[in-house]
C-alpha cells in the first residue's frame, strides 16, 4: 500500500516553498524505492507552520513543521516516510494539536484534510450533503432553515442572511435573479475567503447553488480579488467539475432548475467591497457606490434582484441546509450565533486561522490561540475587523466576539481579521494612515469621503506638529462626526472609527 503524504498547496505554504518540498519528497521516495502518493492538500490555517508535511499512518496523519526545503533530507534520515519522531520538526499527530484541537470547526471542517479539486474527496467528506437536501425542499423551506440558523453576513455588517434571501425570494418569479459572491477580500489581516476558495472550493460552489435555489436565480458571479491567481485557477476548475457531476448549469442534481456559475476577476480597488461598487465593477462600469434604497435585493446587478453575500456567508450555508438550521444556532450567543472564522494576523507569534463559536473573548484569542506577540512584547492594540474598525486597547480584550458586544464599544467584528500591536507601536501614525486610506480608496462619490478624508489627514498633522493642538482636536473630532453622518457608504462613514479610537484611548501618542 502507498504511503500517503500530503503537502499543501495554498498561497501561503507555497509562498514558504511548499512546491520545493514536495517535489523534494518525490525525488527521496523515487530514490528510496518508497511507493508513495503525493496529495496536495489545502493548508489547515496553522500559518505559522507551514508547510506543513502530514503522513498518513495506521495512528491517524502525523505532521511535521514548519518544513523548508533544505529539511527535507533530514526528516527522509529520520524516518520520515515511516512516522517516525527523531527529528526537532516531529509534531505528532496534527489533530491534537492544541491550536487545531480547540476549535469548533463547522464551515472549515475540511480544509487541510482533502484534495480542494477532488470532488470524490469532496462528497465522501460530507460534501453536496447540503444540496441534496435542499433539491428535495421548497425554496421557502430552504430560506426558512437559513433564517433559523441566525446565519449574518460575514462581510461587515451583520445583516441577516436569511432577510436578504428572502427579500430576493420574494420578488416576481418571472424576473432574472441572480446570486452574487463578493469575493474581493480587501481588509487588513484577511485570508478566510482566500483559503476558502484554494482549500475547499466545492463548498463555495454549493453554498451559492443553495442560494440560487432558494430565490429562484439561474445565474452566480463569483467577484474575484484580482490579486489571487490560485483561487482563480482552482475556482475554474471546480466549476467545470461540478457542471460534469450535475451539480452546477441545467437540471441541478434532476431539480428541474438551472444554476449557471462564473468567476469575474475584481478591478483591484478597496471600495468595490463594497456592494453597490462590486455591482457596478461587475456591470463592466466604474466602482462607484450607489445610494440606497433601492437595495440590491431589489434592485441590484442589471436592474435585477440579487443576492449579495460574502464568501463565508455561503460556506457556511452547506452545513445549515445538511445539518439544520437549528445545529447552527445551537453554536454562538446572543443574536450573534453559529461560529465565526478568525483571522490572526499582524505582530502575533501564532498566525494562521481559527474558526470558534460566537462568545470566546478577545483576551482568550490572543493568549490561547495566537500566544502572544511575535516579538515578545506586551501588545498595546488590537485591530478586530479590518482598517476601518476601531483600536482596542487592553481593558477592552475581554470583550466577547459578539457584534452587539463590539458595537457597545464603538467597535465592530466585521470579517474577523484581528491585526495585533505591540507597544512599540505609534497609535497617532495609525490614526493619520486611517484618513490616508481613505483619501487613497475613495471612489470619490461624495464630498465627506472624498474631502473630509483629505482633511483628516492635514488635521491630525497638525496636532502632531504641535500646532494650535485644542482647536484642531476639535475640528478633528467635527470632522469625523460629518463623515459619520454624511458618507454614501461606509468608506466614508467608518473610517472616522479607528481615529476616534485612537484620540479616546491613545491620546498620548496623537499627541506626541
Amino acid at each position: 500500500m502507498a504511503t500517503r503524504i500530503y503537502v499543501p498547496c495554498d498561497t501561503t505554504a507555497l509562498s514558504m516553498g511548499a512546491d520545493e518540498v514536495a517535489r523534494l519528497i518525490g525525488y527521496h521516495a523515487g530514490a528510496q524505492g518508497v511507493d508513495m502518493e503525493l496529495v496536495r492538500n489545502g493548508s489547515r490555517g496553522l500559518f505559522w507552520l507551514e508547510p506543513l508535511v502530514e503522513i498518513e499512518t495506521d495512528a491517524g496523519r502525523i505532521g511535521y513543521g514548519p518544513v523548508e526545503p533544505d529539511d527535507v533530507q533530514g526528516l527522509v534520515d529520520a524516518g520520515l516516510f515511516d512516522g517516525k519522531s527523531e527529528h526537532p520538526l516531529f509534531l505528532g499527530p496534527v489533530v491534537d494539536i492544541p491550536y487545531l484541537k480547540h476549535q469548533q470547526r463547522l464551515t472549515f471542517s475540511r480544509i487541510g484534510i482533502t484534495d480542494p479539486l477532488s470532488i470524490d474527496d469532496y462528497r465522501s467528506h460530507g460534501g453536496f450533503e447540503g444540496l441534496e437536501k435542499a433539491v428535495a425542499m421548497t425554496p421557502q423551506a430552504i430560506v426558512g432553515e437559513v433564517k433559523t440558523s441566525g446565519l449574518r453576513g460575514r462581510g461587515g455588517a451583520a445583516f441577516p442572511t436569511g432577510i436578504k434571501w428572502q427579500t430576493v425570494h420574494d420578488q416576481p418569479w418571472q424576473q432574472q435573479k441572480y446570486i452574487v459572491c463578493n469575493a474581493d477580500e480587501g481588509d487588513s489581516g484577511t485570508f478566510a475567503d482566500r483559503l476558502v476558495m484554494e482549500c475547499d472550493p466545492y463548498m463555495l460552489i454549493e453554498g451559492m447553488t443553495i442560494a440560487g435555489l432558494a430565490v429562484g436565480a439561474t445565474q452566480g458571479f463569483i467577484y474575484l480579488r484580482s490579486e489571487y491567481p490560485v483561487a482563480h485557477r482552482m475556482l475554474d476548475e471546480a466549476i467545470r467539475c461540478a457542471e460534469a457531476e450535475g451539480y452546477l448549469g441545467a437540471n441541478v442534481r434532476g431539480s428541474g432548475r438551472d444554476f449557471h456559475l462564473e468567476v469575474r476577476l475584481a478591478a483591484g480597488a478597496y471600495i468595490c467591497g463594497e456592494e453597490t461598487a462590486l455591482l457596478e465593477s461587475l456591470e463592466g462600469k466604474r466602482g462607484l457606490v450607489r445610494a440606497k434604497p433601492p437595495l440590491p435585493a431589489i434592485k441590484g446587478l442589471f436592474g435585477q434582484p440579487t443576492v449579495v453575500n460574502n464568501v463565508l456567508s455561503f460556506a457556511a450555508v452547506p452545513f445549515i441546509l445538511d445539518q439544520g438550521g437549528q445545529a447552527y444556532a445551537d453554536y454562538g450567543m446572543g443574536k450573534s450565533r453559529g461560529t465565526l472564522p478568525i483571522q490572526l494576523a499582524g505582530n502575533i507569534r501564532r498566525g494562521g486561522l481559527i474558526e470558534l463559536a460566537f462568545g470566546v473573548s478577545l483576551k482568550e484569542i490572543l493568549e490561547d490561540f495566537g500566544g502572544g506577540s511575535f516579538t515578545g512584547r506586551p501588545m498595546k492594540a488590537v485591530q478586530v475587523g479590518g482598517p476601518l474598525m476601531a483600536y482596542m486597547p487592553q481593558d477592552q480584550w475581554d470583550t466577547p466576539m459578539d457584534y452587539e458586544a463590539f458595537a457597545e464599544l464603538g467597535a465592530g467584528i466585521g470579517h474577523g481579521g484581528v491585526v495585533v500591536f505591540d507597544d512599540t507601536v505609534d497609535m497617532g501614525a495609525q490614526a493619520r494612515f486611517a484618513m490616508e486610506f481613505c483619501t487613497v480608496e475613495s471612489c470619490g462619490k461624495c464630498t465627506p469621503c472624498r474631502i473630509g478624508s483629505v482633511r483628516g489627514v492635514e488635521v491630525i498633522d497638525r496636532i502632531r506638529a504641535g500646532e494650535n493642538r485644542d482647536a484642531n482636536l476639535t475640528l478633528l473630532e467635527d470632522l469625523c462626526e460629518t463623515m459619520v453622518d454624511g458618507s454614501l457608504c461606509a468608506m466614508g462613514g467608518m473610517t472616522p472609527f479607528p481615529v476616534q479610537s485612537v484620540v479616546k484611548h491613545f491620546p498620548d501618542d496623537l499627541t506626541a
